[in-house]
């Protein structure tokens, strides 16, 4: 799957929440100062171009929804970071992770937790 821009990430991370909407409901959901609709049109298109959104037409109007969870995303962006960043190695990478991250006793416990379950 190809990376999304930031901007497209941002859309995305509001049709996750929403589930589906129009452009002006995805529009609401931005912060202050609120981006253009032709924009946020745009990026909805480019989405749907890549197959990350679909749509269902009502006359002129267009409802869309993610054709790509959160979570499956997600998977494939770990991945892509944990390969191209640690060598490809989850070990490297989590101990990246409690290295800079000043982990307190309870979350290296709910890590061990995780760990033991697999």
């Amino acid at each position: 799957m190809e990376k999304l821009t930031k901007k497209e990430e941002e859309v995305m991370q509001i049709l996750w929440k929403l589930e589906k909407g129009f452009v002006k409901d995805i529009i609401a959901v931005f912060p202050d100062p609120k981006p253009p609709y032709n924009t946020v049109s745009s990026l909805v298109r480019i989405l749907q171009e890549k197959g990350i959104v679909g749509f269902k037409q009502y006359g002129n109007t267009y409802e869309y929804f993610p054709l790509l969870s959160k979570e499956d995303y997600r998977k494939d962006f770990i991945k892509e970071i944990i390969n191209d960043y640690f060598d490809n190695s989850f070990s490297k990478a989590v101990a990246s992770f409690i290295e800079d991250e000043k982990l307190d006793k309870k979350e290296v416990e709910e890590i061990l937790k995780l760990i033991n379950s697999k």
